[in-house]
């Protein structure tokens, strides 16, 4: 592991962590971009009940973006791994973004699809160093054993 990657791991993690501290509120409004403070202040002041509770105030707002803020850092945190796990694929098997990448359909009810995606694979044709390429196989092998697949179904196992 050399620097230069070590810091583009940690800008991987980073740059999906930063989202959160452009998030705005939305206040189960469903609003696409969320509230500005200003906004929100317009909008809590027009409800006499809010108002009257003084819940109008910047702190309240600052509650609402934190609380949002931390249930997405979450996710984006998960997002970032993800993220980064695929790049480690990509540099120490040789791999395009491509390889790494899986994504199926699956029908829901009403005739729309859901779209499922592996957080990554290795295609394991796709890896060029035979040395690398060997190790993997061998983890796919020891794997399949561990968790009791079936042999003939081990055998077609290709990443």
């Amino acid at each position: 592991m050399n620097e230069s990657n070590d810091n583009n791991y940690l800008a991987i993690l980073t740059t999906s962590i930063q989202v959160c501290a452009k998030y705005k509120p939305k206040l189960g409004h469903g609003a696409k971009a969320g509230y500005r403070l200003d906004e929100f202040q317009r909008m809590y002041r027009g409800d006499p009940f809010y108002n009257w509770l003084g819940l109008d105030n910047p702190l309240m707002y600052a509650a609402h973006k934190a609380a949002g803020g931390m249930t997405s850092i979450y996710r984006q945190i998960g997002i970032g791994c993800e993220n980064l796990f695929r790049r480690i694929l990509q540099d120490h098997l040789g791999l395009t973004d491509e390889d790494v990448r899986w994504t199926y359909t699956l029908p829901r009810a009403g005739g729309k699809e859901r779209k499922l995606h592996l957080d990554a694979r290795i295609p394991i044709s796709s890896v060029a160093d035979t040395a690398r390429k060997r190790l993997v196989q061998s983890w796919v092998r020891d794997a399949a054993r561990r968790i009791d697949v079936d042999a003939a179904v081990a055998k077609t196992l290709q990443g």
